[in-house]
């Protein structure tokens, strides 16, 4: 890679590059620490490639915004945290219902309720398992550097319009406020997608509809079972992962977004001992790298999980390992950066 493309950038505006980069003109949020650098970026960076910024009255307005922008075929995004996203829930189901592609940053803050603005993995499932009513599942990214910030939210532009659906990125305050070197170089090319659904005037033409609403015999099933076959598709061909050793080892630790950094320090250190270690880190944590954890898992029969909340996902890969296998969970609820040295005390306990 060129040096001259190597910037210093902090994490929240990684993002805002990223969605300019991506083609992104339509941006419709309200800001909430600890992502408010990212429209403050687009505000000011916006008018200069003829893109709409509009901060909305509320969270609830942003995405109903964003609803009526993705209708039209363009790319949108809003940005938020914990609680403006919760309040965005309703808004959200509408777009998985409409199969409406949009891109959603979630700068977790801890909670519930008002909570702080400190670091968490707490919002897991309400990302990962829909968040809103109805049965769909969104996209969820999971970052683990600001490189990654940009390269993922250039990508969740590309998901979003191939799948017709709700791209999540799931990040926090520790990747939003690091500042590290960056390559801005979109990471694949600007992809064109079919987009004849999309509502852009029906002069000379019959109308079309985007709706969420099947009243007849029979319809709402269909709906469902033709999103559930798009979900299924998406899990065979765009599960990400980074696995950072192999099936030898005696120990699988899986950890994902900010945890990642932290297991990887621990990972070296633990090596440097002699322990037999291998890190998975999902990248996708929907769909979720549910094959590879299994195949891994046929042959190393213990298992860590290090998460900053309560246990999410580690739902999800006891539901994913193979038989036999121990499961155990190193909690920490958020709030607190973990030290390195303490996830490598869990490690060489087991």
């Amino acid at each position: 890679m060129s040096e001259k493309n190597k910037i210093l950038a902090k994490g929240t505006e990684a993002i805002a590059m990223a969605a300019i980069d991506a083609g992104c003109r339509h941006y419709f949020g309200y800001p909430i620490t600890p992502q408010n650098e990212i429209p403050e970026y687009l505000a000011e960076h916006f008018p200069k490639v003829d893109g709409y910024f509009l901060q909305a009255e509320s969270e609830i307005a942003s995405v109903n915004m964003l609803i009526g922008a993705a209708a039209t075929g363009v790319r949108v995004m809003t940005s938020s945290s914990s609680p403006g996203i919760s309040l965005m829930q309703e808004g959200i189901s509408y777009l998985a219902g409409d199969e409406l592609p949009a891109v959603i940053i979630n700068m977790t803050r801890t909670g519930p309720g008002l909570g702080g603005i400190n670091a968490t993995q707490g919002d897991y499932f309400q990302a990962v398992k829909g968040g809103g009513h109805g049965d769909y599942r969104n996209i969820v990214l999971s970052p683990h550097s600001v490189q990654e910030l940009y390269n993922l939210t250039f990508k969740a532009f590309n998901l979003a319009d191939k799948y017709r659906m709700v791209v999540i990125i799931l990040a926090d305050a520790i990747l939003g406020q690091i500042k590290e070197p960056l390559y801005r170089i979109p990471p694949e090319p600007i992809n064109e997608y079919d987009k004849s659904w999309a509502l852009t005037g029906a002069k000379g033409r019959d109308g079309k509809c985007i709706k969420s609403l099947f009243l007849g015999d029979g319809e709402m099933e269909r709906h469902i079972k033709h999103l559930w076959e798009k979900y299924e598709k998406l899990k065979k061909n765009d599960c990400m992962y980074e696995l950072n050793g192999g099936e030898d080892a005696e120990l699988l630790l899986i950890a994902a977004g900010s945890c990642a950094r932290i297991a990887k320090t621990a990972l070296f250190k633990a090596r440097d001992m002699g322990k037999k270690v291998t890190l998975l880190r999902p990248i996708t944590l929907f769909p979720f790298p549910e094959e590879i954890i299994k195949k891994l898992t046929e042959k190393i029969k213990n298992v860590l999980v290090f998460e900053t909340n309560t246990g999410q996902m580690v739902e999800d890969v006891k539901l994913s390992v193979s038989e036999g296998v121990k499961v155990k969970l190193y909690a920490r609820p958020g709030g607190t950066i973990v030290n390195p040295e303490e996830l490598l005390k869990e490690i060489i306990a087991q």
